[in-house]
């Protein structure tokens, strides 16, 4: 879908100092998302997962709903950012905002 696959996952004290169970996802041989358990803390947290395609924003709309995450905003152009910015909103099923992004001018479109 986004490329982002589960690259590191510290188990119990496998982890950094402070960081127990650690997870870390990237594409391309980059981690740039990491998760920890703790407290959710929903409202504090908007997430902007960007996409290479607005096929692949359809697709990650899809697969978060069906994973369990409400709709804000379907696929769709957000004409309030730019004409060329196409994204969806999600809320995961912690209460976190979750959005996927392709802007055309960022991909040679």
């Amino acid at each position: 879908m986004l490329g982002i696959t589960a690259r590191l996952d510290y188990a119990g004290k496998d982890g950094p100092a402070g960081h127990p169970d650690l997870k870390g996802f990237g594409a391309n041989g980059r981690m740039f998302f990491w998760l920890k358990q703790g407290m959710a803390a929903p409202g504090a947290v908007h997430v902007g997962f960007v996409a290479e395609s607005e096929a692949m924003v359809d697709a990650a709309h899809i697969e978060a709903l069906a994973a369990g995450a409400t709709e804000i905003h379907a696929p769709a152009p957000q004409l309030h950012y730019d004409p060329r910015y196409y994204a969806a909103q999600l809320r995961d099923p912690d209460g976190y905002s979750l959005e996927f992004v392709f802007k055309s001018w960022q991909h040679g479109g």
